[in-house]
């Protein structure tokens, strides 16, 4: 008798517990009005907490490229692919810090995104000099993290940029790890081969040729956290181009990356 009502106990815990998840939902005004209340969904990410960062902003747009008489500005479309990687971290059960934000933007599903001035780092003005910015948001990073490394048992920094090379050179996504940084590597070189997997599924016969790198960029050497860096593309490449300029893309893009973070916490 006594086994059959600590059972009974535990199913209803397990039930109380789901029923809770199912009606956790976050309030986030940066992913806009349509797609500001996010309910949570999963929870293959409890525990983990990440820092999302895109690329730029400010007074600085970053590389520019153009398509059909528009300019298609790096730092837009980082932001977009932020904002959507986030929302999925969050439906995941992460908690999520979204580091570089424009208050009136949003998640956007149009092929050319405005350009605007109104990012900033936590609420505070991005500074033009390059220096003085990754600094910034290194700082806010590493602030946050004193906090929450006590309370999470994963977190890691995502940087999103798009690369500038000649209209001629098609690349893939590129991922970078900090020198040295076994973690980081592990999270790069599992991105890699999940988009290996996804293009194989999705784009059988074109193959993918997106590397895996260890660099000494700012942000790896002085972000606290593992930190991973993620070049989307190439922003003057006509066939790279729809990569960015196509919404369905965007998101494709975010779930890959949150695939890749659920595959690597499972790791930890």
């Amino acid at each position: 008798m006594q086994t059959i009502r600590t059972l009974l106990i535990f199913l209803v815990g397990v039930f109380l517990s789901g029923s809770l998840l199912a009606q956790k939902t976050h309030n986030e005004p940066l992913f806009g009005k349509s797609q500001a209340k996010v309910q949570v969904t999963g929870r293959r990410l409890k525990g983990a907490c990440f820092y999302i960062v895109s690329g730029h902003g400010g007074p600085d747009p970053g590389a520019i490229g153009r398509l059909e008489g528009h300019e298609l500005h790096e730092d837009e479309y980082a932001y977009d692919v932020a904002l959507r990687l986030a929302r999925r971290l969050l439906q995941e059960g992460a908690e999520v810090r979204i580091i570089i934000q424009a208050k009136k933007e949003g998640i956007r599903d149009g092929r050319f995104l405005a350009n605007s001035k109104r990012e900033t780092c936590l609420g505070r003005e991005i500074p033009l000099n390059q220096v003085e910015r990754l600094k910034q948001r290194c700082e806010a990073i590493n602030e946050l993290y004193r906090k929450d490394r006590k309370k999470f048992t994963y977190c890691r920094s995502v940087f999103l940029h798009v690369d500038s090379r000649s209209k001629r050179q098609q690349t893939d996504v590129f991922f970078y790890h900090a020198p040295g940084s076994k973690q980081g590597e592990r999270l790069a070189q599992g991105m890699k081969s999940l988009f290996e997997s996804k293009y194989g599924k999705h784009q059988p016969n074109r193959g993918f040729s997106g590397t895996v790198a260890e660099r000494n960029l700012y942000v790896l050497r002085n972000s606290t956290p593992v930190a991973l860096f993620v070049e989307l593309g190439n922003i003057q490449n006509a066939f790279d181009q729809r990569r960015f300029v196509l919404a369905n893309n965007r998101q494709a893009l975010a779930n890959w990356l949150t695939e890749g973070c659920i595959q690597d916490f499972k790791k930890k």
